[in-house]
């Protein structure tokens, strides 16, 4: 059997990790190979190496049949081999089409043809059905078209094996139909696709072949159409997952958060929150649900107190916080689990032991006299790194930088929900996060809300809304259009009030 793409062997190793270890990957041309595991098993890792990021200690990458030396992304271009990485690599203020043809720019004599550049791409942009406006700017459009952007760059290149790097962990539901129905199309031109992913629905739903690694090894690569989910679950993390949340009935008690007609402007200085009122109880978990760009991010940041509120009340146990600084609301007794894990979640210079004390480091036993015991904030680092298994080469000394996107998801969690404030807001928590961890991370939300914490959780999954949610509220264009009991509603209904086609008195 000829394969497009074999890596034989392959051992990298960072201090005090391999991250591969003797792991062999074969892939045929024209399929998508689905490359599956836990956070920090080495998938992203396998995936830089092919893509001249990082170099091998040892082992044999052949492409084509023939053995090649990957120096550098550029030496993975020329072989035909593109890939979107999980944060994009855009620069914003550029055109679709600038950022499409950096580095490979036409020209008319010493100046840019971007008139050339903008007729190729669209050229290219119809070819695959992944229609973007050459013209527009990228903070100007949505993440899902971002991607699409990112797919043309390696289009451009004329790129035959084509990488994605968690390609949907920013995805809308719709947005991730529409990336799949791409993929397929993309096949169907000769193109062959390598995914990396935890999300089993998406792997049964696209791949024809899942390879699994585990801690770095190699477990297994197995026919998609064979597999269950529950195997690849199990194949992944070493033991059998319940995709079931395991909870009892909540038992709501007095309003701590109370949002009294709040309304917030988005970047482009109109409102984005108009007039939203919502009670989250001690002892419940409210779930805010809506298609990504309805108003969940600034109203989140306008609770955290990230973005200035124009308009109502944020009352946090009986206290207005509505124009308090951030510090004063978390020591208030709110906390919050980002959805932008490098913007809001971590300082990416400082160790990971440093980041798990970042709220209350000024706080004995951390601190004695203004100055910072390490030796406190080490052993605190310690426990909670193997609490939630978070995967670190250095341990507590590891710059958090160096984790993967889901260990340090890990991390701020473990953070979060270990300081147990009275209300936690929980953006996006298990974003990027294999089904083990998912299971672990659920089970302490759900723990939270036991302890009598009220917690407002806002995903774009809609799994997590209805597994995790006591009540749901759905948000559509920057208004609440209705509230439900989690117990007594679906996917379905909850799609149509996320759609605006249906509302219901709230």
């Amino acid at each position: 059997m000829a394969y497009i793409i074999e890596m034989l062997n392959i051992v990298k190793t960072f201090p005090g990790i391999r991250a591969n270890d003797d792991v062999t990957l074969q892939v045929e041309e024209g399929s998508i190979h689905a490359l599956l595991g836990e956070n920090g098993a080495g998938k992203s890792t396998l995936m830089s190496i092919l893509f001249g990021l990082y170099q091998p200690d040892s082992g044999v990458i052949k492409v084509r049949g023939k053995e090649v030396r990957i120096t550098d992304p550029n030496a993975a271009n020329d072989l035909g081999i593109g890939m979107v990485h999980q944060h994009f690599k855009l620069v914003h203020n550029f055109t679709v089409a600038e950022n499409i043809v950096l580095g490979l720019e036409p020209r008319k004599g010493p100046l840019i043809d971007i008139a050339s550049a903008e007729k190729r791409v669209a050229e290219i942009s119809k070819r695959y059905g992944l229609e973007v406006d050459p013209k527009a700017k990228i903070e100007d459009i949505t993440v899902g078209m971002q991607q699409r952007v990112e797919i043309l760059k390696m289009l451009y290149r004329n790129a035959d094996i084509l990488i994605f790097d968690e390609p949907t962990a920013v995805l809308t539901p719709q947005e991730i139909n529409e990336l799949m129905e791409i993929m397929r199309r993309l096949t169907k031109e000769g193109k062959t696709v390598l995914l990396i992913t935890h999300k089993l629905k998406e792997i049964k739903a696209v791949a024809d072949v899942c390879t699994v690694l585990r801690r770095g090894r190699l477990v297994g690569t197995v026919p998609v159409k064979t597999a269950t989910e529950a195997q690849l679950a199990e194949m992944m993390v070493g033991r059998a997952v319940s995709f079931s949340v395991d909870k009892k009935p909540a038992v709501p008690g007095e309003v701590l958060l109370d949002i009294q007609d709040l309304k917030v402007k988005n970047s482009k200085g109109v409102l984005g929150v108009k007039g939203v009122s919502l009670k989250v109880r001690r002892g419940e978990i409210l779930g805010l649900c809506g298609i990504d760009g309805n108003g969940q991010t600034e109203l989140v940041y306008a609770l955290t107190g990230l973005a200035p509120v124009e308009g109502g009340k944020i009352i946090l146990d009986g206290k207005d916080i509505t124009h308090l600084p951030v510090r004063e609301r978390l020591e208030a007794g709110l906390g919050h689990i980002p959805e932008d894990r490098h913007k809001h979640g971590l300082v990416l210079d400082f160790r990971l032991d440093e980041n798990m004390v970042v709220h209350n480091f000024q706080k004995r036993p951390f601190s004695k006299f203004g100055v910072l015991d390490y030796n406190s904030i080490r052993s605190n680092a310690e426990r909670l790194i193997k609490e939630f298994d978070v995967r670190s080469g250095e341990g507590p000394a590891t710059p958090s930088r160096s984790l993967s996107g889901g260990n340090q998801q890990k991390a701020i969690v473990a953070r979060e929900i270990d300081r147990s404030p009275e209300v936690l807001i929980v953006a996006q928590p298990t974003r990027g996060l294999d089904v083990g961890a998912i299971e672990y991370i659920h089970q302490r939300i759900v723990e939270e809300r036991d302890k009598g914490k009220a917690i407002l959780l806002v995903s774009l999954e809609l799994d997590e809304i209805l597994d995790l949610s006591d009540r749901i509220a759905v948000i559509f264009n920057g208004e609440i259009v209705a509230e439900v009991d989690a117990d007594k509603t679906n996917e379905n209904e909850l799609g149509l009030y996320m759609a605006g086609s249906v509302r219901k008195a709230v």
